[in-house]
């Protein structure tokens, strides 16, 4: 018997917890079960020393922490690990679950781009749109293929594309006073 179109299986957190143990990185996305591979090394590269930046600067000013691949469980059909993300101290303090995921939206979010039509619009529209619902105020999109980056913005409901930088670029954020870097570093 089919199964009506209107009907769909609807994956939650507690699903994951029977998934096999593998190399593979589990996410959820509205009720749906996103599996990727281990992501290329220039891929981690880059978002390796987008933490580093990040990190050196929340040690040096104390406003906050970045992570790299934190679980993200916004809901039971939310549940999303994202590159890397920086939160304020005080964001912090109310935003980990007893498991240690954060469960509130961190102010930053940084996503790498894998190769792949799919994952690209993940990226730029599944989970651009997931961010904003959730309360994400900027959002950076990392390009290692092109050495780009693209910053979104909070403008009122919505994560707006404000700009996109190139390796000549200075990279710098109000979220983040006093925080700069060189495009260029990211994809070193």
């Amino acid at each position: 018997m089919n199964q009506p179109a209107t009907e769909r299986i609807r994956w939650t957190a507690d699903d994951l917890d029977l998934l096999p143990e593998s190399s593979n990185r589990y996410e959820i996305i509205d009720g749906d079960l996103v599996v990727t591979r281990a992501p290329h090394w220039k891929h981690q590269k880059a978002s390796g020393n987008t933490y580093a930046e990040l990190r050196n600067w929340s040690i040096e000013t104390g406003l906050g922490e970045a992570v790299q691949t934190p679980g993200v469980i916004f809901t039971d059909a939310d549940n999303v690990i994202p590159d890397v993300v920086w939160i304020s101290r005080d964001r912090l303090q109310h935003g980990l679950d007893e498991e240690g995921h954060l469960t509130i939206a961190p102010e930053l979010v940084v996503e790498v781009l894998s190769p792949g039509t799919q994952n690209e619009r993940r990226d730029r529209e599944t989970k651009l749109k997931l961010y904003a619902e959730r309360g994400v105020q900027e959002y950076w999109i990392l390009d290692w293929r092109s050495q780009q980056v693209e910053v979104y913005r909070r403008q009122q409901i919505l994560l707006k594309l404000v700009y996109t930088l190139f390796p000549a670029d200075t990279l710098t954020s109000p979220l983040l006073p006093g925080f700069t870097c060189s495009v260029q570093r990211l994809f070193l």
